[in-house]
This record gives C-alpha cells, sequence and structure tokens, in this order.
C-alpha cells in the first residue's frame, strides 16, 4: 500500500474534532500527517491539540493564531497591548484549556520554532499564502501568516511545479463556495473549512496521495468522504474582489 501525505486544516482547539477525524482517516504507520497553522484559539481545547502535535512530532506551520500568542510573550514577558489583541481574536479560551498559566509558557519554544512553510518538493505548505508580487527571498510571516486577497487574486500560480496547500481563510468566505467545501484556484488549495465557525462546523483532512478528503463535523458530529473533485469548488481571481461580504463574515 503507497504511504499517504495527509493535510489537517485549521483545528482552533477542536481536540476532540481532529481525533474523530484522525479515526476516519485511520493513518497507517507510513503516512505522513502535516497541520496547516492555527492548532489553538476559539476551540474548547487547544492545549489537548498542541500536546497531541507536539508529542507526536507531527510537521505544523506558523498559523496567524500561533503568531498572536507568541507576540504576545516577547522573551517569555508579557507584552499588555498584544496580549489584548490575542485575547479579543479567541485567546481566551486558549488559555483557559491549560490547567496552569506555566504550562502554557513551557510551550512557547516549540511553537516558536514552528516553520513559516514547508517545501515539500511538489507542495508548498503554509498558512495563509505568499505575495504574488514578492520573490520567495522577500515573503515574511506577515505574508505567510496573514495574507488573502492578493494571495486568492492573482491570476496566475506562483509555482509552476508545486500545489500551494494554505488555511487561515475559511472556504465558504470565498465566491461560489459553501460551507464544508474546499476552495481552490490558480496554483492553491485551501482546505481550513471553518471547524469553529458555527456556519459550518467543518474539519478537514486532506489525502493528497489519493485525492481524497476526510471531514468530521463539530457540531454534527457526522463525518464524510469524499473525492477532491467532489468538494473542491474553483475560484477564479476576478470573483475575490467583488465579494465584500467576505471581510464581515471573516470578522465573526
Amino acid at each position: 500500500m503507497v504511504s499517504r501525505r495527509i493535510f489537517i486544516g485549521d483545528v482552533h482547539g477542536h481536540y476532540d474534532g481532529l481525533m474523530r477525524l484522525l479515526e476516519v482517516i485511520a493513518l497507517d504507520a507510513d503516512d505522513q500527517l502535516y497541520f496547516v497553522g492555527d492548532l489553538i484559539d476559539r476551540g474548547p481545547k487547544s492545549a489537548s491539540v498542541i500536546r497531541f502535535v507536539r508529542e507526536n512530532q507531527y510537521p505544523c506551520v506558523l498559523g496567524n493564531h500561533e503568531q498572536l500568542l507568541l507576540e504576545s510573550f516577547p522573551r517569555n514577558r508579557v507584552a499588555q497591548y498584544a496580549l489584548q489583541a490575542w485575547l479579543q481574536s479567541g485567546g481566551q479560551t486558549t488559555v483557559a484549556s491549560f490547567d496552569t498559566p506555566e504550562l502554557l509558557m513551557e510551550n512557547l519554544d516549540w511553537l516558536r520554532s514552528l516553520p513559516t512553510h514547508l517545501d515539500l518538493g511538489d507542495i508548498w505548505l503554509v498558512h495563509a499564502g505568499l505575495h504574488p508580487k514578492l520573490p520567495i527571498h522577500a515573503q515574511t510571516a506577515q505574508e505567510y501568516c496573514w495574507i488573502r486577497e492578493e494571495f486568492h487574486s492573482s491570476p496566475k500560480p506562483y509555482f509552476s511545479d508545486k500545489l500551494i496547500i494554505t488555511g487561515h481563510t475559511i472556504t465558504f468566505t470565498l465566491p461560489g463556495v459553501s460551507p464544508g467545501e474546499l476552495a481552490r484556484g490558480h496554483g492553491w488549495l485551501d482546505i481550513d473549512t471553518g471547524a469553529y465557525h458555527p456556519k459550518s462546523g467543518w474539519l478537514t483532512g486532506f489525502d493528497y496521495t489519493n485525492q481524497q478528503v476526510y471531514q468530521f463535523n463539530v457540531f454534527q458530529k457526522k463525518t464524510r468522504v469524499l473525492s477532491l473533485s467532489q468538494v473542491a469548488k474553483t475560484v477564479e481571481p476576478a470573483q475575490i474582489q467583488l465579494f465584500p461580504r467576505r471581510r464581515q463574515l471573516l470578522q465573526m
């Protein structure tokens, strides 16, 4: 049996949902599992998600929510303004998921070690995307963790020989994409189906090897397995700038 490369979308603290999803995926010893960042915030068990990914040494890229947390504790000291911004962006549930503040602080060095991207040959794994007008050496954590419109609205692929797999932007906030569906464009595939969001609840695992999508809905407690062609919608670049409702949805 060929080993699989499987990518997990933004978990956002939904540890129980992640465990149910992995039951459906049924990992073999040779399978490779990757996380696209935003392990934390908004969901109830961020501490458990961090512990699971860390103890199993699964590759994970830095998400904007991990970055918000790290900016709150530079050199393990509190930066009050950054801390308040993080807490208001879902960080309160992360703090509550740790038994003590000390346990949270013990994970900071591991979170700092997360790469902003992973080059897997035919796949470029990054949380948010890349700026289409910047060369690789000029991309920063700001682009890798936060970019949205500039990336999705680019009329041509950034790489000629790599698929960019991202999370960060909930797929149904893109034009023509319904809750639970994946979104793809010119050279990219977005697998953040909004596990925490009340309009969705779907947590996604994407088997790139077999082009198969595994999903668990954290609210409805149901699973489904579909081919990528069944569940992915193509987003045309010109549509992005014609979709003002997107920002409102992302602020929820």
